[in-house]
């Protein structure tokens, strides 16, 4: 086998199928999960956040980070996950987010740091559908020593525009209740 491609700059638009591109993974709820290491700023440990009033319990809320404020969300509670305590591998995955007219930068809690792969676009799998469910915001699936990665567009996944605002999740709690 030949040595290992080039990293570049992921763009899932390119036909051609030989570049191998870099995923940061990370485990939540022992399921490893990958974003786009061009995208990761830094990793650092959980630290209290500032809480914010009126976003979802997902948002942890805010930190300070060399004078740039940065919201800090809770990927199990995201997820719809049960919630584990913050231990010592508990850490932020501070990452870079594109959306439709700026860039900024958002925090993400993880159970911990697993490690970086290298997986080229064939090894990576569409995600399935699953008839009505939302699953929008996974890249692909990809295979790596027998393990399965969910790699994410963290740009869907924290798209501010979609996260419920709290007369909505307001709304829908009520209707079940009913």
């Amino acid at each position: 086998m030949s040595s290992a491609p080039e990293l570049v700059e992921l763009d899932t638009n390119k036909s051609d199928s030989i570049h191998t591109y870099q995923f940061l993974t990370f485990m939540l709820a022992e399921e490893e999960y990958g974003v786009d290491i061009l995208r990761v700023q830094e990793i650092k440990g959980w630290d209290k956040t500032t809480p914010i009033p009126n976003t979802p319990p997902y948002i942890k809320g805010v930190i300070n980070l060399r004078g740039a404020i940065v919201p800090i969300i809770d990927l199990r509670q995201r997820f719809g996950m049960e919630a584990a305590p913050y231990g010592p591998t508990t850490v932020v995955i501070v990452l870079k987010i594109s959306g439709e007219d700026r860039e900024r930068t958002m925090g993400i809690v993880v159970d911990a740091v697993s490690d970086v792969y290298n997986i080229s676009i064939e090894e990576m799998k569409p995600a399935p559908d699953f008839g009505g469910i939302d699953v929008e915001f996974i890249k692909g699936l990809a295979t790596v020593d027998e393990q399965m990665v969910i790699i994410l567009d963290i740009d869907r996944l924290l798209d501010v525009s979609v996260i419920p605002t709290m007369d909505e999740r307001a709304s829908r709690t009520i209707g079940t209740h009913s």
